[in-house]
């Protein structure tokens, strides 16, 4: 984020504080970072979902790319990324073993050609396979 407050999730960024951040906002904000892997403050979030509801505006239709072959499994790993659980709980719901998950991570950064969860977000998205309420 630029010190105008200009933000791009699509850069792989975890987490996000101002430096006048309160002691107990960065405790909060370190606990989230080790529990689920990311934090944003309230302010960043707002701008990620006003950046999500403008996508349409900012990307043409023809530069989303098609669905790649998707097996339900990774279909139903996709959709919960984009829930607030961590991949642990992600692979409990699965019924499934962490390290399998890290697969089903791996497998889908790469057909889906993104880094992040946050890309996995996005794609989703996106594609319509997560609608955002």
């Amino acid at each position: 984020m630029s010190q105008h407050g200009e933000t791009s999730p699509f850069l792989g960024v975890k987490g996000y504080v101002l430096k006048d951040i309160k002691k107990q906002e960065l405790e909060q904000a370190l606990t989230s970072l080790v529990q689920k892997g990311y934090y944003y403050t309230e302010m960043v979030t707002g701008k990620l979902i006003h950046a999500i509801n403008n996508l349409d505006e900012l990307q043409p239709a023809t530069s989303i790319r098609a669905m790649p072959g998707l097996n339900p499994r990774e279909l139903e790993f996709l959709k919960l990324v984009c829930s607030e659980l961590t991949y642990k709980d992600i692979a409990a719901r699965m019924n499934v073993s962490v390290h399998t998950v890290d697969g089903y991570r791996d497998a889908l950064f790469e057909k889906l050609q993104v880094k992040s969860r946050v890309g996995l977000v996005l794609y989703a998205i996106r594609n319509k396979i997560f609608l955002v309420e």
